[in-house]
């Protein structure tokens, strides 16, 4: 902490901690209590998976007492779609996926929308669908164009290569399961303004798709996000649709609309992770140093684009993550396919691409004669050298600090030793140990969306207020945005408010997403900031005598005085008050964007990332040979967060990133039958991490002296690079796998690695099948 401004770097709880272990923390939903006269929606959902409307008939739901409307596409004034791309109809009429909603019945009561949309007729007129990443892939069913990242010739480097292998991954999606679901409150004021509370990590793109469904301009509509239960990425786009109807149906009935998703409704409607399909070529040196990887990936991005081509994107820039491939030819294409349309998800194709060479790297250690360790170790990116996409990795040598420090810390060598004594001590139990390494690029890379917004306002007691555009989905930005204010403008932390994030007080704001949540608004808010602390230190200047410069006033602890002579400090409350009959400009709007940004979507070239955050896990699994059940003894974690903000919130991020990972990677297991049908749509079928899962043994440290320059106060963003260090648990499994057979044979796992997948991959580990290579 020292020589650091008070407010950052503390070590505090998230602002609401005691609101939520209390049940008081209100949520979007909490708020429909307040307002008389609510309506309830419920959706009338699609039984096909794909079909054509021939009939919708809502005649018998206006029988159920206390139906009020029922909407469909008749009732929109202006455009009839959702979404960003103009290609999700807000009502269909053709269903795109089982569960698609068709129209939505309001009623006094949700059980008498309940009842009225069970009534509602709908003849459907039945077509075909496309069900699996791989029918998808072998029929071309494709949407969006197909990116490529090349650098080099990478046939002419498999010539000259001296070993070179070929594989295929595929990859489960996930289903975000926040605690809170979708929901949306709409209400026309008492001013005609139509005011939406949304549970929504884009208030601003909220606020464009409901006025376009209602032909509006933005200005007549307000967009608040109080706070969510939750997110992970699932409610920065696909909100905007159950907002619109929410709006859309006050706006007819004058009337609050209430539109919540129950847990089955959110599983079978909302979007998931993208499942990926890779299929990959990869070139080695005589040493094990990579000289080419040529891949194909095929992501399933269900019935429409959503964010699947900037989710492919990051896929493709992420796919060296921590290593340096020489040569690359890389295609990237979304599948369409009769699911879910499926969205962001925290690490927004990261991981999907991480996976790729992690799993290549895991699979081929054996067959090169290395341990994995070491095969990842010589190919980390060092001083110099630049990735696939163009931009220098200038602060390399940071992944190779952590790695010495990781297997120092956690005592790998050793434990590598320990694990290969106990699996010759055990014949039906084995023990897998692995670490492997994050590289993960921080900014939008939608260059457009790296700018942020803020206002604050200093009051004349001294307290201040602050709005910002970022949102809190439980994460801590506005525990960390606190402390910046405070830091700022050298004030306690307990003079500073934060007000609900709304589209009325900051304009035209990015989604909080892409971890820069942190980032964009900090920034934004500490321009803000230092607009207010000019302006009063003028006033102070003269205050403490006319020679003394404005730079030469310090803001402390809620004290200010002239540098060096704190003894002859004044209140901050003071001089505020004395700016006021000054006419000075107690408030200001600030603005920040992301400097030296530059991307060629075409080209897929250019420098799309502010900075790598870095990070390194160590996992050690122990698994049943009769069952594939595991558990995991220990993970240790050393993780790259620059100067933390709020190291407290920072660590919580880390554990629950991982864990997350750790669902995704082992766990958490999307199934669909054979008529599209989501059969894992509840928590009783839907396997989700939870304290059985947890290590007995979790031990997570922050890098130190980690400064990032140009970052505000130093610092680096933690939401998504955490969760890739989970894939440290599936290369143990593959370890502990691997003990059950040949130890110097390939060994396939499937992701996620259940249980279930595990005990087939040990029975092949037993009987392994010769690998072809050259």
């Amino acid at each position: 902490m020292s020589g650091r401004p008070s407010g950052v770097g503390a070590a505090l709880v998230h602002e609401s901690a005691e609101l939520h272990v209390t049940g008081q923390a209100l949520y979007t939903d909490d708020l429909g209590i307040r307002h008389a006269g609510t309506l309830h929606a419920w959706p009338v959902q699609s039984l096909y998976a794909r079909a054509r409307i021939v009939r919708l008939d809502p005649t018998p739901a206006y029988e159920v007492p206390g139906v009020v409307r029922v909407l469909s596409a008749q009732d929109v004034p202006g455009v009839n779609d959702a979404g960003v791309k103009h290609d999700e109809p807000l009502f269909p009429d053709e269903v795109q996926y089982w569960g698609h909603p068709v129209c939505w019945v309001l009623g006094e009561t949700l059980d008498a929308a309940r009842h009225g949309a069970n009534l509602v007729r709908v003849e459907y007129e039945a077509l075909g669908a496309v069900l699996t990443l791989q029918d998808a892939v072998e029929q071309q069913s494709f949407q969006g164009t197909a990116l490529h990242l090349r650098r080099g010739d990478v046939q002419a480097a498999f010539m000259e290569a001296a070993h070179v292998f070929e594989g295929e991954l595929e990859m489960g999606g996930q289903e975000h399961f926040y605690l809170e679901t979708h929901v949306s409150l709409a209400y026309i004021d008492e001013g005609g303004q139509l005011f939406v509370q949304s549970s929504t990590q884009h208030p601003t793109e909220t606020q464009e798709i409901v006025a376009h469904v209602l032909g509006i301009a933005s200005h007549q509509v307000t967009v608040q996000s109080l706070r969510m239960g939750g997110a992970f990425g699932g409610k920065e786009m696909q909100p905007h649709g159950f907002a619109a109807v929410a709006a859309l149906g006050a706006t007819l009935t004058g009337r609050p609309v209430r539109l919540r998703l129950n847990r089955t409704q959110d599983m079978t409607i909302t979007g998931k992770r993208h499942p990926f399909l890779a299929r990959w070529k990869v070139g080695f040196h005589h040493d094990g140093t990579l000289c080419a990887l040529a891949a194909e990936l095929y992501s399933d991005g269900g019935w429409s684009l959503d964010l699947s081509e900037p989710v492919m994107a990051r896929a493709l820039c992420h796919i060296d993550n921590a290593y340096h491939i020489p040569h690359v030819d890389v295609m990237g294409r979304v599948c369409k396919t009769n699911k879910t349309s499926q969205t962001a998800f925290r690490g927004f194709g990261g991981p999907q691409g991480m996976l790729v060479i992690e799993d290549i790297l895991g699979r081929v250690a054996p067959l090169l004669g290395l341990t994995p360790e070491e095969l990842r170790a010589r190919n980390f990116y060092q001083s110099g050298q630049s990735t696939p996409y163009g931009q220098g990795v200038k602060d390399a040598g940071r992944i190779g600090q952590i790695w010495a420090d990781l297997l120092a810390h956690s005592d790998f060598h050793a434990r590598r030793a320990e694990v290969a004594a106990f699996n010759a001590a055990q014949r039906h139990t084995k023990r897998g140990l692995a670490i492997t390494p994050v590289k993960f690029g921080i900014s939008f890379n939608f260059t457009a969306y790296n700018q942020a917004g803020a206002l604050v306002h200093v009051y004349r007691d001294g307290s201040v207020l602050v709005n910002h555009g970022g949102t809190e989905m439980g994460q801590g930005l506005h525990t960390k945005m606190l402390q910046v204010a405070a830091s700022a403008l050298g004030v306690p932390l307990g003079c500073v408010r934060l007000a609900p994030t709304r589209t009325d007080k900051v304009p035209n704001t990015s989604a909080t997403a892409a971890s820069s949540g942190a980032d964009l608004n900090g920034a934004a808010i500490k321009d803000a900031c230092d607009q207010i602390k000019a302006r009063l230190a003028a006033v102070a200047a003269g205050r403490f005598g006319s020679n003394l410069h404005p730079d030469d006033v310090r803001f402390e602890a809620g004290r200010v005085f002239p540098i060096g002579h704190a003894e002859r400090g004044i209140s901050f409350q003071e001089l505020v008050h004395d700016a006021y009959h000054a006419r000075t400009a107690l408030w200001a709007s600030g603005f920040y964007r992301t400097p030296g940004l530059h991307w060629d979507r075409e080209r897929m070239q250019g420098e799309p990332f502010k900075y790598f955050s870095y990070g390194a896990a160590v996992t050690e699994v122990e698994v049943d040979g009769f069952t594939g059940a595991y558990r995991f003894p220990r993970v240790d974690i050393l993780h790259d967060v620059g100067d933390s903000l709020s190291p407290l919130i920072d660590i919580g991020q880390i554990e629950g990133g991982f864990v997350q990972g750790l669902g995704w990677l082992t766990l958490e297991d999307l199934r669909w039958d054979v008529q599209g049908r989501l059969a894992t749509r509840s928590a009783s079928t839907y396997k989700l991490p939870s304290f059985s899962e947890m290590p007995d043994v979790f031990n997570v440290r922050l890098m130190k002296k980690a400064t990032e320059t140009g970052v505000i106060y130093g610092s680096k963003a933690v939401g998504e690079p955490p969760l890739m260090l989970a894939i440290s648990a599936r290369e143990a499994l593959r370890d502990a796998v691997r003990a059950f057979g040949q130890a110097n044979g390939v060994t396939l796992l499937a992701s996620p690695a259940t249980p279930e997948a595990v005990f087939w991959a040990i029975e092949r580990a037993r009987t392994p099948a010769p690998v072809a290579a050259d």
